[in-house]
């Protein structure tokens, strides 16, 4: 089933690369007391995530703080190998945080699964945006496959 306004974010925990090595964290914890937003992309390095989805978000990151936003966090089925290269490629320093779902627990979790076997890429994140507050969604966008029109960062700003 998935998720919806009113819906909390379920219990997850997850693990991403730093400088100083592997790291923990739980949507509890990233989520608890604040506003943010949760944009998944189908993967790292796919020609309109790199090009459109992820730099959307790293330019209006200060819009989104702006409006109360706490943190952007950008979540796709991928290693933390991935994203920390993926990262540092989009040049995305602390505007965005990367999140990665490796073994697509939070996505699964979510129910925003994408089966991408098709196109050899197994099971991945659908396209969407999310706002939660508190861990309570507030609103959800999720573009139909293959297209890019709900969840840019100007459209989510306007949710927010």
């Amino acid at each position: 089933m998935t998720i919806k306004a009113g819906d909390v974010i379920p219990s997850v925990t997850l693990k991403y690369l730093t400088d100083a090595g592997m790291q923990e964290i739980s949507t509890d914890t990233l989520f608890k007391g604040r506003k943010v937003v949760l944009f998944a992309v189908p993967g790292a390095f796919t020609p309109v995530c790199s090009a459109r989805h992820l730099p959307g978000f790293v330019q209006h990151a200060e819009d989104f703080k702006a409006k109360g936003v706490a943190q952007i966090v950008c979540l796709a089925v991928n290693d933390p190998f991935v994203m920390k290269a993926w990262g540092q490629d989009q040049k995305v320093g602390d505007a965005v945080f990367l999140l990665p779902d490796g073994n697509g627990a939070l996505t699964r979790e979510l129910g925003l699964e994408l089966d991408a076997s098709g196109h050899g890429l197994g099971t991945r994140a659908q396209r969407f945006a999310l706002v939660a507050e508190d861990g309570v969604v507030t609103s959800l966008a999720v573009d139909k496959p293959g297209t890019f029109e709900l969840t840019s960062a100007e459209a989510i700003l306007k949710a927010v």
